[in-house]
């Protein structure tokens, strides 16, 4: 018991303040690449079972994922692309496993011009985090504590920037109940050089999340609830205003449960056990900030499904972050421990 309220301290204390998207360095940090996740509604933090789940929650890293790999690719906007890299092993039964992943971001080639307008060639730009992580089972409880630790680079045709960042997360698992538990504090860190004077926070998030799974049907709930570190998440909707006669442009009005709504991810698995099975999402924020009035966009809907082909895994998902593009993400999962195809 005193060990799990000093976990619960550690909570508290790095509740400090954060903003939410685009004030903060690395905020490709927060933009998750694992196609099972991504169709769950892209925070789910209770995926015991998945080698790609330690890159968002360490503290789901157990011997059940030794010798598992994963590789990932995202198509995203434009010519941006995402991927990541999973590998984990079991060092040995009282050490633990260990966890380790690289992600990267490459956002294309860039037209490069003077303060005249003159072109002077093409530029590119990407990220990268460098990440191990290690969970350790509190001992007589069904309690996992989880650090990851990451070093992120990033450039911008000749600028460069790097940091330091961890993870820590507390995940409540019992094979033998339905439900999961887990909460989480991301990149708690500093950002060692900058792009030019001015040093910048990093992209700090904190979030609980819980997952339960129906006795007589073959289906798998998730919910998050993210961003904690500040209530306040809404912006207005510009596709939401209202003109009136007079010409006078009425904003949108965010009420407190709508505001409150925003925090929430929801996600469904059926047959989770199975070869195949199907996955549907729906993050609420994100539903909410990219509606358009006049078009359907299926904004804040994600989709998709996994394939068991013997070591191998395939997952996919499909989301929509705009209304004239689709992003795909692909997802392959090889447990490296069996020894055969069939097995």
């Amino acid at each position: 018991m005193k060990q799990i309220i000093i976990i619960l301290t550690l909570f508290i204390n790095a509740t400090i303040y954060s903003q939410v998207g685009g004030e903060n360095v690395f905020n490709f940090l927060n933009v998750n690449t694992s196609a099972r996740q991504v169709a769950l509604g892209g925070e789910v933090l209770t995926l015991y079972d998945d080698v790609n789940q330690p890159l968002w929650n360490p503290s789901t890293i157990n011997k059940e994922i030794d010798n598992q790999a994963s590789v990932s690719y995202v198509d995203y906007l434009a010519d941006i692309n995402y991927g990541s890299a999973t590998f984990a092993h079991l060092i040995n039964r009282h050490f633990g496993t260990l966890h380790a992943g690289i992600t990267y971001v490459n956002y294309g080639k860039f037209i490069g011009a003077d303060e005249t307008g003159q072109e002077t060639g093409t530029f590119g730009a990407r990220d990268l985090v460098v990440s191990i992580g290690y969970a350790y089972k509190i001992p007589k409880s069904y309690f996992n504590l989880g650090v990851n630790l990451k070093y992120i680079s990033s450039s911008i045709e000749n600028y460069t920037s790097s940091g330091v960042a961890f993870d820590i997360g507390i995940t409540y698992f019992n094979d033998i109940k339905p439900y999961i538990f887990s909460a989480i504090i991301r990149n708690v860190g500093y950002q060692l050089s900058m792009y030019d004077e001015q040093r910048e926070s990093l992209p700090l998030e904190i979030a609980i999340g819980a997952s339960y799974r129906l006795e007589n049907v073959p289906l798998q709930w998730h919910l998050t609830i993210g961003n904690l570190q500040q209530w306040n998440i809404a912006v207005k909707n510009p596709s939401n205003s209202q003109t009136s006669i007079d010409g006078t442009t009425i904003n949108e009005d965010i009420t407190f449960l709508d505001n409150a709504f925003r925090h929430v991810i929801v996600g469904a698995e059926l047959f989770p056990e199975k070869v195949f099975n199907l996955r549907l999402g729906y993050n609420f924020r994100r539903g909410k900030e990219l509606k358009l009035t006049d078009s359907r966009t299926f904004a804040g809907v994600s989709l998709g499904f996994g394939l068991q082909l013997g070591r191998f895994k395939f997952n996919y998902a499909f989301t929509k972050y705009h209304p004239i593009s689709n992003t795909n993400t692909f997802t392959l999962n090889i447990d490296l421990a069996k020894k055969n195809f069939n097995k």
